[in-house]
């Protein structure tokens, strides 16, 4: 059984991590760009392990050099994702890959994304919104600029703003001026946390950075009792991307991935694929290995979607139109 025809709401998506193989390598000849090193014999991103995926990942995100590119981009991402279901999703966007975090710059980019979200929103049925990241590993002096960027342009494309990145490098509170700043313009927070350092590290998270809503990841609370009942009773939304977990190796094998005790301790849990192409995964690949692995059934990802959508950052008319969406 697939279910791909489930209707479905992604929380969890980079941008440039959602870039398919083919796409950048079509760039890159554009271009005359030499990124041959980070392709294998099939044609598919390699890397071996976090470290070495990152330096991939900017490798591929270097030929994204024009607002045009990234409106491309957004095109075949948006086509891609409306393939497997998703009919709503948020995206991540760094103003660091896009006009190196110059405001002026990260307008021509944001408007020409914006403009491409609008119109595949038409032809596919498919709404996207943008949450900005900061770069955790680029430090935090560094994500200043992106964070005036969010401020600049929040609006109907631009509702959150997050950090991404290495979590082990610095503290939650070393980046607490960029978050201030986002918070202020009114913009939505979320965080990856708990992806490699830990309950503590979501903790931290919650604890230095006010206002954080969702955790990007977080599957590190699972060995922390106390935590999840305070994910649960502050109503903290987990970003949780199982095959990207299994991909890196977070967790060896599907069945020792802790989704199933998130959800069972009233934790809202959604499922995202992160950086697909990387991790050779689609959404509804992670729902069929849900279903294969933990049981999860239609109600299960009924619940999941209602979940997802209520933690979504867009305005209630939009939140109010997936909801009827996924129940017809």
């Amino acid at each position: 059984m697939s279910f791909r025809d489930v209707p479905k709401v992604e929380l969890h998506l980079h941008l440039e991590g959602a870039a398919p193989p083919a796409f950048i390598r079509a760039l890159a000849k554009e271009k005359k760009a030499d990124i041959g090193g980070i392709f294998d014999a099939q044609g598919n991103y390699a890397y071996d392990g976090f470290d070495e995926f990152l330096k991939v990942y900017e490798a591929a995100t270097s030929v994204l050099t024009t607002p045009e590119d990234y409106a491309r981009l957004t095109r075949v991402v948006l086509e891609e994702c409306a393939e497997q279901g998703v009919i709503y999703a948020e995206t991540f966007l760094s103003p660091d890959f896009c006009g190196g975090g110059d405001v002026k710059a990260w307008w021509e980019y944001c408007a020409a994304m914006a403009e491409a979200a609008e119109s595949a929103e038409k032809d596919l049925g498919i709404t996207l919104k943008g949450i900005i990241t900061c770069i955790r590993h680029f430090g935090p002096e560094k994500a200043r600029a992106p964070a005036v960027c969010a401020a600049e342009t929040v609006g109907d494309f631009i509702t959150g703003f997050g950090m991404a990145g290495a979590e082990t490098v610095g503290k939650p509170g070393d980046y607490a001026w960029a978050f201030d700043c986002a918070r202020e313009a009114g913009l939505r927070l979320t965080c990856h946390a708990g992806e490699w350092g830990g309950a503590q590290m979501v903790r931290d998270t919650l604890d230095q950075l006010p206002g954080i809503e969702r955790i990007g990841h977080g599957v590190g609370a699972a060995h922390d009792g106390a935590l999840m009942e305070r994910l649960a009773r502050e109503n903290i939304t987990l970003e949780v991307c199982p095959g990207s977990n299994i991909a890196l190796g977070v967790f060896r094998y599907w069945r020792d991935h802790p989704i199933e005790k998130l959800r069972e301790n009233g934790i809202p849990v959604t499922v995202s694929t992160d950086d697909p192409p990387f991790f050779h995964t689609t959404m509804t690949q992670e729902y069929d290995k849900l279903n294969e692995v933990f049981g999860w059934n239609e109600e299960d990802f009924a619940a999941l979607n209602q979940d997802a959508i209520a933690a979504a950052f867009c305005d209630e008319k939009t939140r109010e139109d997936i909801v009827k969406r996924l129940k017809a």
